[in-house]
């Protein structure tokens, strides 16, 4: 090992999101010297949700930040730290992990991948110029700014069903631009879109340009089925059309045809001691209670790799 490596761990999580922080939790509970790294704050797309009301044990929904608040408190009543750092590198040197970040470097017995996924984009005229003056990913982030406009939501999964929930409590109207004629979300988060009347689907629309000055001033739809387009009034446009993994760290990892990480049921990657969890992994469900399983897997098994080392 480099004698460079200015801080050593057992345990490093890259991320600290809600896989991260359950990461480290278990960790350290299992007598592990744990950190959690994450470019800026703690908690991942959890702090852009609302209310979460879904997550097992946590009734009525609790908000996201301040469930993801509790987590980081937890983790580090059982000794985790949790710093911020822009990772930049992860090498493997013999048995160790050594991490190159913005604050030095680091090392570790065993890594976990909890990088997450970040939002797609929409690649549309008008998107990048007009974001943050109207174009936003994140509904519960900039939400508010509009209340009592009108307001479109982009995607036809749980994530932009809740968007235009949430949304609709603020907004004087919202629209949800679908591109298929079926919401892609579970019926339970489908059904109160529906159901609530300040909500109207568009069905068989994409987004063909998003118009605007200094903001968001209209929005240009296409129907899909007779190609016709129409311009609408918009103060703002929420895209929630879907994520991608965050994988640049370490490419030669195997990974599915979206890019996300391949493990084992155990959260091992093709490399002994790197582990993946959270949005980051190939799995058939991504939510916040997948991700903290993920992680929770993750730490145990990490720590068999461990004691196996000695």
């Amino acid at each position: 090992m480099s004698e460079n490596v200015q801080n050593e761990y057992d345990f490093i999580s890259i991320g600290a999101g809600a896989a991260g922080l359950a990461a480290v939790q278990y960790a350290a509970r299992s007598g592990l010297k744990a950190l959690a790294l994450d470019l800026s704050v703690a908690g991942g797309q959890v702090l852009k949700i609302a209310g979460l009301e879904n997550y097992p044990g946590v009734f009525p929904a609790a908000n996201g930040f301040a469930f993801i608040q509790t987590m980081q408190e937890q983790a580090k009543a059982f000794g985790a730290q949790i710093q911020s750092a822009q990772v930049k590198s992860i090498d493997k040197i013999k048995d160790k992990f050594e991490i190159e970040t913005s604050k030095g470097k680091y090392s570790a017995k065993a890594v976990v991948l909890a990088t997450g996924a970040e939002h797609k984009k929409l690649d549309v005229p008008g998107e990048k110029e007009l974001e943050g003056r109207g174009v936003s990913y994140c509904a519960v982030c900039d939400g508010p700014l509009f209340r009592n406009k009108t307001i479109f939501v982009i995607g036809g999964g749980d994530a932009a069903c809740d968007e235009a929930n949430y949304l609709s409590q603020l907004a004087e109207k919202v629209f949800l631009v679908h591109r298929r004629d079926q919401l892609r979300a579970q019926k339970a988060v489908a059904d109160r879109v529906l159901a609530n009347p300040k909500i109207t689907v568009l069905w068989n629309s994409v987004v063909q340009e998003i118009k605007g000055g200094q903001r968001v001033e209209s929005i240009v739809l296409k129907n899909v089925q007779d190609g016709s387009l129409t311009e609408m009034p918009a103060a703002a446009v929420f895209v929630s059309v879907g994520m991608l993994p965050k994988n640049e760290l370490i490419s030669m990892l195997k990974t599915d045809q979206a890019g996300y990480i391949v493990t084992d049921e155990k959260m091992q990657t093709t490399i002994p001691g790197l582990y993946a969890a959270g949005d980051v992994r190939s799995k058939p469900f991504r939510q916040v209670v997948t991700a903290t399983s993920d992680g929770a897997i993750a730490a145990f098994e990490a720590a068999e790799y461990i004691r196996s080392l000695n």
